[in-house]
């Protein structure tokens, strides 16, 4: 009796094997180059698709700059080029909002891309390791141990200040993200989403382990795929990449 009661006593809580996990995960992305990642550029192709079927294609450079984090603010900015000499366009992704740069201006994109966009970052386990496991208000509960396609994982909620949740399934060997998940109401129908990302193929960028293969699934249907050719962290990336053009022309929203 005494020896079960010492062991008990011993027993991890959900929150502290959620953070053991999460602590596990992080010494695996690369620990403090991990969290010293100012920014990112990834270069690859890109596949969008609608109800599974492909339905574009396109060579893209997406760079990325971490900002100071900011209590459940976005602290990140994006950049999207397009075309192997990056003369297809590009779609920029501020704090605030989104614009898409041809050689005809700068057009905003519509409100709900840019609050997907947001959303989804924001629920991005990568983003959250990197940006916000520091913020007030964040809960962390184990959900235990699972095998997800012959792979044994550790699955793991994060919850924020505003109750946003993400869960995110963690590989038991090599300890990074290999499935997460989130939920979203569409504005339009008012239907929840559901937001489901893979990650395979990690390879190491610089001293950080990052994925090379991405893909994204709404409701049981695949809409982007992300591969990787190239990824390469602290570029040095000038804030000039992620503001419009000087004298650019503005064009009307859709």
């Amino acid at each position: 009796a005494l020896l079960v009661a010492a062991t008990s006593g011993h027993a991890e809580t959900s929150q502290q094997r959620a953070k053991r996990v999460l602590d596990e995960c992080l010494a695996a992305l690369g620990g403090p180059k991990f969290l010293a990642m100012r920014d990112r550029v990834e270069e690859g192709r890109a596949y969008s698709f609608y109800r599974d079927k492909l339905t574009g294609l396109s060579i893209a450079t997406i760079s990325t700059q971490y900002l100071p984090p900011q209590q459940g603010k976005l602290a990140v900015r994006e950049r999207e080029d397009f075309g192997k000499k990056k003369d297809y366009g590009s779609v920029l992704f501020t704090e605030s909002g989104a614009y898409q740069v041809t050689f005809r201006g700068a057009q905003p994109l519509p409100q709900e891309r840019f609050d997907r966009y947001r959303e989804t970052t924001l629920h991005d386990i990568f983003y959250i390791l990197r940006q916000r496991m520091q913020e007030s208000g964040m809960y962390l509960e184990s959900r235990g141990a699972d095998v997800l396609d012959n792979r044994p994982v550790e699955i793991v909620d994060i919850t924020d200040a505003d109750n946003r949740t993400t869960t995110v399934y963690i590989d038991q060997t090599n300890h990074v993200p290999v499935r997460q998940v989130f939920y979203r109401r569409d504005p339009v129908t008012k239907e929840r989403d559901e937001e489901v990302t893979l990650f395979t193929k990690y390879r190491d960028a610089g001293g950080v382990l990052w994925p090379f293969t991405i893909e994204r699934d709404r409701n049981g249907e695949k809409i982007l795929q992300i591969f990787s050719e190239s990824v390469r962290v602290n570029q040095g990336l000038a804030d000039s990449l992620f503001a419009l053009p000087a004298g650019v022309r503005m064009l009307k929203r859709n």
